[in-house]
This record gives structure tokens, C-alpha cells and sequence, in this order.
């Protein structure tokens, strides 16, 4: 990547994307800018002044972003015509005391349509050299479902993103409906979501894998490994290996800023520089019944 960059982060007022914005933009070049983007004004605003008065080196720009708006995500897309850098990162915070029914619809409009809608207006924006990373979590690997559904978000993954929408809209009024449980989503509405992440980028990949190779664009999804933050304490008893944002931050914005990478993450699933299976994935211990 040469020139004038452009990098764009969603879901960066704090956590995980504030400190890939952070390393952006003390990683990138005075030219460059890197936008912080968020669904609350002051927030944005706060946040981005203060890693600009750091030691950011590239212009940091806040910008007010619903992903949850396709508009909003049509409207900036095409705003900025081509990008370099995109970490879709937007998350719905969920409580392991709420009703799955209370908290559904804004974990698939802010997981898995925003995460649907981002890699439609940018994957083909991406000039030669990008990279267009969706945050998603270990727990997005087949063999986290029951197998009653499994063999069907690996039948999404394997035909496109209309399907992948269309089985999280399934899922959304199972759970709506009181029948998850019973045909085999679970109780953690976690699990499909971020399975349903990762069939996006598969899905997505398989059709843009040759194309997106012979110009060195990335397309993959991220686990970040386990971090400490107001959002993952609930969930998980033993946090002692927990890692600050900053680290968790550190592998992903050296992976985007290097002139290459291992073509093997190519539409995978990747943490750490390790590729997770798709159909078998890593052990994940936390305290949600699924």
C-alpha cells in the first residue's frame, strides 16, 4: 500500500476498536487517516481528540457511524470511494441475565447484518494492497452448534451473503418465537452470531479469493483472543489471561500494516497468526449454557 491511506474502524469509541485506532494511526503516515467511527456523537468526538493528542502520527477523524444503518453505511462507503484499512468491529453487548427474546434483534442488526452490509460496500472498494477484517470471536467455528443447525450455516458459508442473511433472519425469529432452543441454536445468542460472522467472510471469499489474491487484498475474520473489558467479565470466570485492548490490538494492526501476508488466512478464521478450523475450532471454557 502506497500513497494516501484511508483506514476505518467501526465500533472504536472504546474496547478493542479504540485501540486499533490507536495503533492505526501511530503505525500509518502523516498523509494517512484513520477514521474512528461510533453511534454516539460526543463519544466519537472525546475519543478521537485524545488518541490525536497522543502519539498518533496519521490524521484521526471521528465519524458518527450506526452500523445498523445501511444507509449510513452506503452513504460513507460511497463517500470515501476507495479504502485501504477496514475493521469492522461493531458489537451488541449482551448480559448473561438477559432474556435471548430482549436482546436478538441488536445483536443481528449490529453482529451479522452490519457485519453482512460492511463487506458488501467495502470489499469492492478495496484498492490493491487492502485489507477488510470483521471482528469475530473463537466461538465462530461449526463445532460450537449443535448439529441439528451446523450443516446449515456451512450451507450458507457455501453459497453467499443473501444466504447467510437469510438463515441469521431464521435464527432471529426462532429465537423470537421461542423455538431456538429446541431446534438447536442454543441459549447464547453469542454462538450463532458469530458462527454466522465467519460464513459471511467465507462466503464472500469463496467468490473473491482469486481476484483479491492476484491484487494482495485480504478478506478474513479476526478472533482477537480473550479480552478484559466491561463486556467479556460476565461471561467468562477466569480472566487472569485476559489481555488489555492495546495487546489485543497489537498482532491484527501489524498484520494489516505489513506489505504481505500468509495467504492462508485468506477467508478464514485467524487468531494470533494461527488459522481457527472451520469445522473444528479451539475449546472456548465460559459460563453461558449453550
Amino acid at each position: 500500500m502506497t500513497g494516501s491511506r484511508i483506514a476505518l474502524v467501526t465500533g472504536a469509541n472504546q474496547g478493542l476498536g479504540r485501540a486499533l485506532v490507536t495503533g492505526l494511526a501511530a503505525g500509518m503516515a502523516p498523509q494517512d487517516r484513520v477514521l474512528l467511527t461510533g453511534r454516539d456523537p460526543n463519544r466519537v468526538e472525546a475519543a478521537a481528540a485524545a488518541i490525536a493528542a497522543g502519539p498518533a502520527v496519521a490524521r484521526v477523524e471521528g465519524r458518527v457511524l450506526d452500523v445498523r444503518d445501511a444507509g449510513a453505511i452506503a452513504r460513507l462507503a460511497a463517500e470515501l470511494g476507495e479504502v485501504d484499512i477496514v475493521f469492522s468491529n461493531a458489537t451488541s453487548r449482551m448480559s448473561p441475565q438477559a432474556r435471548p427474546i430482549d436482546e436478538v434483534d441488536a445483536v443481528c442488526e449490529t453482529n451479522n447484518l452490519a457485519s453482512t452490509r460492511m463487506l458488501r460496500a467495502f470489499a469492492p472498494r478495496l484498492r490493491p494492497g487492502g485489507r477488510l477484517i470483521i471482528v469475530a470471536s473463537a466461538l465462530g467455528t461449526l463445532d460450537k452448534l449443535d448439529d441439528r443447525v451446523a450443516g446449515r450455516f456451512a450451507a450458507a458459508a457455501a453459497e453467499n451473503l443473501d444466504a447467510v442473511d437469510a438463515l441469521v433472519a431464521e435464527w432471529r425469529q426462532a429465537v423470537h418465537d421461542g423455538r431456538a432452543e429446541q431446534e438447536g441454536y442454543g441459549t447464547w445468542l453469542n454462538i450463532p452470531s458469530k458462527v454466522a460472522q465467519v460464513a459471511a467472510v467465507r462466503a464472500l471469499a469463496r467468490e473473491r479469493r482469486t481476484s483479491d489474491l492476484a491484487e494482495n487484498k485480504l478478506l478474513m475474520a479476526l478472533c482477537p483472543g480473550l479480552i478484559d473489558t466491561d463486556a467479556s467479565r460476565p461471561w467468562f470466570e477466569d480472566m487472569s489471561q485476559a489481555q488489555t485492548p492495546a495487546r489485543a490490538a497489537s498482532w491484527p494492526v501489524e498484520l494489516v500494516l505489513a506489505p504481505t501476508f500468509d495467504p492462508a488466512f485468506y477467508g478464514e478464521l485467524v487468531q494470533f497468526g494461527k488459522v481457527l478450523p472451520w469445522e473444528s475450532g479451539v475449546p472456548v471454557a465460559h459460563t453461558a449454557a449453550t
